[in-house]
């Protein structure tokens, strides 16, 4: 239970998460694969047009989309580097 409101709160918090994803691609710390990886998961779930539960189911489908952005946002926070996290005070 404490998993998802953390994950509730980090979504009121997406927007200053730009910034960490700029740098995240910008720096020369995060090895060129990982960058290519996450390029590739971004701009792969943005271009296929299937989802878990379709868009026409008001909030649910909607949520499904959410909840998959924070998951990816996520991860690139888990394999950034420490000096990154540091700079946009992201500590999990």
């Amino acid at each position: 239970m404490y998993r998802f409101f953390n994950r509730i709160r980090f979504l009121f918090k997406f927007h200053k998460s730009i910034p960490f994803m700029k740098d995240f691609f910008i720096s020369n710390e995060v090895k060129l694969a990982t960058k290519v990886l996450f390029s590739v998961l971004i701009i792969g779930y943005i271009a296929l047009p299937f989802d878990l539960i379709p868009d026409f189911i008001m909030l649910f489908g909607i949520l499904d989309d959410t909840a998959i952005a924070i998951f990816l946002l996520q991860l690139m926070v888990k394999v950034a580097p420490e000096s990154l996290k540091e700079k946009h005070n992201l500590f999990q």
